[in-house]
């Protein structure tokens, strides 16, 4: 093996060779890279910071490669994964690094001269004319013309930083299905995952409570079968079977026994038993739980290999292993912390009981899951119930009732919503936003019906992949139709209804289709989750060429959208493939997968859009960008998606003549930027608390009289504003004055207009706004101005 020093001369040998620009600067060997580099003046976004990451894929592989970022940003671990469809990521330790680069710790160049280890470098480091290499350890330094280290390194330029608008942490804290993988202690990477030891710690907190929580209901509950307990995004939960009553019945728990459970928990934290960790056989394993079905048949699954201890399907044959604390040993691959006493035991809390099917079948028992929240501290976990109230307050069924937007009715059916008044003014207006949008960005409205015969189905490929989510087929004179779940098909068959030309692209088809989807009755949410629902769809038929402008300019409607609805949180990420799930997840063309997903990462970079990858998420036919948004509380949405589809378009033969007369297929880029109606509209009302801007309001204006004799100004009044196109009401019934006042601030009118005797003789209102803010004698024809400009330009105030 070579020595650091030698590693250096063999680099600059080689960089006289190719006739590279560089410079040495001398100093003496001290310190870490970005220490050294700020003693020296060199601007940290200009220094190159190596190491060394391992990327296992699958059960055997591992690629190793050298991650370059600048010197005053974090390497994004998850990023590196996903380039390489890995199963998971680390920084290697000190020796290994050592052994494959030649260098020791803190010396590690961004050039490589072992075949096993490739070089990925952020793109930002090149944006500067040139890069230093601070060899620490050395004493010399190295200023390299960027050109030339490209050049000659032969890098793979990639985005490998953590994003400073992005939030990486949630992209690589490891979900259920097991560990993260932290970064050996003598590796100069652990200086850059702060972050992720934050995200690392809190993960470990919630499910350390999950198996405190297990052991405290076990001892209470002797006989209580366990199965299984993940932590999530706000806590963690663990699912339990009591047994039955007498009368058949699953035995389910009481909120008395929830706080029973919780006063356990608290005193098994404030034991401080520590976390043990063992590895054993499948067959020590049944001999521990032989009298835990559950947890019997989850080792079935470890020992076959491609599942995990919760069931999850994994590419990897996981060892089988437990954790331990006090009296409770749990099937667990970890990580915990060490004891239990790190649990802050004034920053949980037991939520709620709900029934879940052991493995969400349906045929499966009924389980009692117990849901639980932690975070770090006291502080953390007041915030989270204080949002979790307001959210409360703000639920979109609550709100839909109360403002009359929509309701739901059990001979109608679970997730059919119908429409009140209230409710069609607001699907009427987004539609019209919609329109106006794509009109004036060259799109072409269609409309199809809502059954096809099924042979439409088998063609797209939706069957197949789709059929679970599709209502049940109709027969008729031996043809079977099939309530459409999605309008894509049917904008196949209109652009193929006719020749095409290189001249005619992009063609752009929208509808606001109706489509029906099975979707279980126990996911149905009120408008969040629905049977039926209509779609602002569309479909942009568009050559290779021309895919990035139309691929970004539907991500500039979203930030249209999110600008008027006062949206100012909002993730992009992209959804990827998985290899192993080409042929039955996936369309079976690992080809198109890499190619078309490398141009929408390219899109996304070169519009300058932040997003995250995020594996085995992708649509049946290509990678998608899927929006989600952040509501005024924090409630977190996925909205809408952008999806390109190279598989569907040859199966419809779609085809248009290219400027050289050939033939050539389309791509296909399926986009919805405000999704549905149902769920839009269920957003808006949590977000807006039901204070919708004025545009918006089903209700923009009451008119309210004082007595009787006002009544007539007050009706006349109301045909004036209606004339203009404002959606105004008089209050002509008996109530009070203050009880009409009362009634429209329930209903969050924005606008109430009081009339009296002095505006009756002048003419004008007296205006209170929503906001509690008034104006009196105010013309009635500056008022109408004034509301006309709010609602033409959709303005978000008053």
């Amino acid at each position: 093996m070579n020595s650091s020093q030698d590693i250096y001369k063999q680099l600059i040998t080689y960089l006289d060779e190719q006739a590279a620009h560089y410079r040495l600067v001398d100093h003496a060997p001290e310190g870490r890279t970005d220490v050294v580099s700020l003693l020296r003046g060199n601007p940290l976004a200009q220094a190159a910071k190596c190491m060394v990451v391992m990327v296992k894929i699958g059960k055997k592989d591992k690629q190793y490669c050298i991650a370059v970022v600048p010197g005053d940003r974090k390497v994004d671990l998850n990023a590196v994964k996903l380039l390489y469809a890995g199963d998971y990521v680390t920084f290697v330790a000190q020796d290994v690094a050592e052994r494959l680069t030649g260098c020791v710790t803190g010396t590690i160049l961004p050039f490589s001269f072992n075949s096993e280890v490739a070089v990925i470098v952020d793109s930002t480091l090149l944006e500067h004319d040139e890069i230093v290499f601070n060899a620490a350890r050395l004493d010399q330094s190295m200023v390299l013309k960027t050109s030339d280290y490209v050049r000659t390194a032969k890098p793979r330029i990639e985005r490998i930083i953590a994003s400073d608008t992005a939030p990486v942490a949630k992209e690589i804290v490891q979900p259920a299905a097991g560990p993260t993988v932290i970064p050996e202690a003598n590796n100069e990477g652990q200086m850059m995952m702060d972050d992720k030891q934050k995200a690392d710690q809190l993960y470990k907190i919630r499910h350390s409570a999950a198996h405190v929580m297990a052991q405290a209901v076990l001892e209470l509950y002797p006989e209580a079968k366990i199965a299984i307990g993940p932590p999530i995004d706000t806590g963690f939960y663990y699912d339990f079977d009591l047994g039955k009553e007498e009368k058949g019945r699953p035995r389910s728990f009481s909120p008395e026994d929830l706080e029973a459970i919780e006063k356990r928990m608290r005193q098994i934290i404030a034991g401080k038993f520590p976390f043990a960790y063992r590895e054993v056989s499948a067959n020590e394993a049944r001999q521990f739980f032989h009298d835990q079905p559950y947890k019997l048949e989850l080792i079935d699954g470890l020992e076959k290999g491609g599942i995990d201890e919760y069931g999850n399907e994994i590419a990897e044959r996981p060892p089988i292993s437990t954790y331990k604390q006090a009296t409770f040993e749990d099937l667990c691959r970890g990580p915990h912390l060490e004891h239990t006493g790190q649990i802050p035991a004034d920053a949980f809390k037991l939520m709620n009981v709900a029934g879940a099917y052991w493995r969400g079948d349906e045929h499966n028992p009924m389980l009692q899951r117990i849901y639980g929240t932690a975070w770090r501290n006291k502080k953390e976990l007041n915030e989270y119930l204080t949002m979790l109230e307001e959210a409360k307050k703000r639920d979109h069924r609550k709100l839909g009732r109360e403002l009359e937007i929509y309701i739901l009715d059990d001979e109608v059916g679970p997730g059919l919503p119908l429409w009140l008044p209230n409710g069609a003014v607001m699907i009427e207006e987004l539609e019209k936003l919609a329109k106006d949008t794509e009109w004036d960005a060259g799109y072409e409205r269609v409309r199809t019906p809502h059954v096809s015969k099924e042979e439409l189905f088998l063609r797209s490929g939706h069957l197949p992949y789709y059929a679970e989510s599709m209502y049940p087929p109709m027969e008729l004179e031996g043809v079977r139709y099939y309530v459409k779940p999605m309008n894509c098909p049917f904008h196949h068959k209109i652009y193929g209804s006719k020749l095409r030309s290189y001249r005619d692209l992009p063609v752009r088809l929208a509808e606001y289709g109706t489509c029906y989807r099975y979707e279980d009755s126990g996911t149905l949410i009120g408008l969040m989750r629905v049977r039926s629902m209509q779609m602002n769809d569309a479909h942009i038929y568009c050559s290779e060429d021309q895919f990035e402008q139309e691929f970004l300019a539907v991500i500039g409607l979203y930030l249209k959208y999110f600008t008027i609805f006062g949206i100012d949180k909002y993730m992009m990420r992209l959804s990827l493939h998985h290899p192993k799930g080409l042929g039955k997840k996936y369309v079976d063309n690992p080809v198109l997968w890499q190619k078309t997903e490398d141009m929408v990462r390219s899109a996304m970079r070169n519009g300058g859009v932040p997003f995250v990858e995020v594996p085995d998420e992708a649509a049946f036919y290509g990678p998608k960008i899927d929006v989600e948004i952040t509501s005024a509380i924090g409630r977190e949405f996925t909205l809408a998606t952008n999806q390109v589809d190279f598989a569907v378009p040859p199966r419809f033969d779609l085809t248009y003549t290219n400027s050289e007369g050939k033939e050539e297929t389309p791509l296909c880029i399926h986009r919805a930027p405000l999704g549905t109606h149902e769920r839009m509209i269920g957003f808006l009302i949590e977000h807006y608390a039901g204070s919708f801007p004025v545009w918006l309001a089903p209700r923009q204006v009451s008119v309210i009289p004082i007595t009787d004799e006002h009544r007539e100004y007050a009706h006349n009044l109301e045909q004036q504003l209606r004339a203009e196109g404002i959606r105004a009401n008089a209050d002509l019934g008996n109530d009070r004055m203050n009880a009409k006042i009362r009634n429209a601030q329930l209903m969050k009118v924005p606008y109430m207009l009081v009339v009296g005797d002095q505006e009756v003789a002048t003419q004008t209102v007296a205006l209170r706004r929503r906001d509690g803010k008034r104006q009196d004698a105010l013309p009635v024809a500056e008022f109408i101005a004034m509301t006309k400009e709010r609602i033409q330009t959709r303005a978000a105030e008053l």
